[in-house]
């Protein structure tokens, strides 16, 4: 028995998320119907993450166990074969035992893109959020440092039956950036809450708007109150940008 890991990219924007759903296509299921016609058998796939509607990856890891003996240097062609091109399998590589896509993961970086100009770029309507407001990005990297470090962060995540227990996580390093007309905002944390990475968006957008200011940030973040932050971005600046093991 074999524990392989597979690194993957893919278009979210074809796709509702991750997870297998009953009602809708998603990236898990197109991807086990490929890999199921390269080794045979039916296979409990360990996915890194739960990426919503429209998320992209350019990076997504998922590990499982299969006594195939396919090299691992021809699995990632043979699995691209029965793929669409909006997926694509990168590598692959052999595993401890115990490795698991998502347990084993010590952290993960997402990055949000955002087209701020004044005119819609068409190419990018799927794959960057379109502000057209101009941004303050000096404030908006102001406001992210309050974020860095262990905090509960209740006020920044969308509460449902998917997130409990503790909510505690620990960003290591958020970040705005401006190149031309793209404004990418860098989030690095050991873990991430439902939407939490769409919610500091938002809320960095309402600091650039003035409605929230960046020393507030620490207040709202100790109410534990989700009515406190800024709305919830869009899903299509999105990219799960790097597993850490």
């Amino acid at each position: 028995m074999r524990n392989i890991l597979l690194t993957l990219t893919y278009d979210g924007s074809k796709y509702h998320g991750w997870q297998i759903q009953n009602n809708a296509v998603t990236v898990q299921e197109v991807f086990q119907n490929a890999l199921f016609r390269v080794i045979g058998t039916p296979t409990d796939i360990k996915g890194c993450s739960r990426t919503d509607s429209g998320v992209h990856a350019n990076m997504y890891c998922v590990s499982f166990h299969t006594e195939h003996r396919i090299p691992l240097e021809r699995l990632p062609a043979a699995v691209n074969n029965y793929l669409p091109d909006s997926i694509a399998v990168l590598d692959a590589a052999e595993a401890d035992d115990d490795f698991h896509a998502r347990y084993s993961c010590k952290g993960k970086e997402y990055i949000y893109k955002i087209w701020n100009a004044e005119i819609r770029n068409p190419f990018l309507v799927s794959y960057a959020l379109h502000y057209w407001y101009q941004l303050d990005i000096d404030k908006m990297n102001r406001a992210a440092e309050h974020f860095l470090g262990t905090h509960d962060f209740t006020s920044f995540c969308t509460l449902d039956n998917r997130e409990k227990g503790d909510f505690h996580r620990t960003i290591s390093h958020l970040s705005v950036s401006k190149e031309n007309d793209m404004v990418t905002i860098t989030v690095q944390a050991d873990g991430f809450l439902y939407n939490m990475v769409r919610i500091i968006v938002g809320t960095l957008l309402y600091v650039s708007q003035g409605k929230i200011a960046p020393d507030e940030i620490p207040s709202i973040i100790r109410a534990e109150n989700r009515q406190l932050a800024g709305p919830t971005a869009p899903p299509e600046g999105l990219y799960l940008n790097k597993v850490i093991y």
